[in-house]
């Protein structure tokens, strides 16, 4: 299965905003600059995850994007349904029914095994990511990366770049 790649996009902005403190937003444009993509399609995509409950975004100068609710009742899953809808990748044609090897109907009245097999994946896929909140990946994340995260982002001033001694 071969996602867009605007849910990549989504899965690394939904973490960053889960890394900033709470209340604090940050803006497509903000966003679009710290990853290097293209803004207006970014904050299109954004507003898929505010149509999902996931973000809430608003307006004004200090306006952006923000966690919709906390980081643990967010999951990886609902951001890739916001994208990419929730339907199966696979569709199962019956073509076991077609061409010079179609089987007989009476060998067609159950489901077709590969087609059963392939929802199984979908499902095991689905719990998978259903599984995994932005506060489990958040905490796999460096200490050091959510301070790193909202001074780059927002401009925090909570970020110490480590000095590189001058002995190696």
């Amino acid at each position: 299965m071969k996602l867009p790649v605007s849910t990549e996009w989504l899965l690394h902005c939904a973490t960053s905003l889960a890394q900033l403190e709470p209340g604090a937003t940050a803006s497509a444009a903000q966003l679009a600059d710290y990853y290097d993509l293209p803004a207006p399609y970014l904050a299109k995509q954004l507003q898929s995850l505010v149509k999902a409950g996931v973000l809430s975004a608003t307006t004004g100068p200090r306006g952006g994007f923000r966690l919709a609710r906390p980081p643990g009742e967010i999951t990886l899953l609902q951001i890739v349904e916001a994208v990419d809808g929730a339907s199966s990748p696979y569709e199962c044609r019956e073509i076991r029914r077609q061409g010079r090897g179609a089987l007989p109907a009476e060998d067609c009245l159950g489901a077709c095994v590969l087609a059963v097999k392939m929802a199984e994946a979908h499902r095991a896929w689905r719990d998978s990511l259903a599984g995994v909140s932005l506060a489990d990946i958040l905490s796999e994340l460096p200490s050091s990366a959510p301070p790193r995260t909202r001074s780059l982002l927002t401009g925090t001033k909570d970020f110490r770049p480590r000095r590189q001694s001058p002995f190696g």
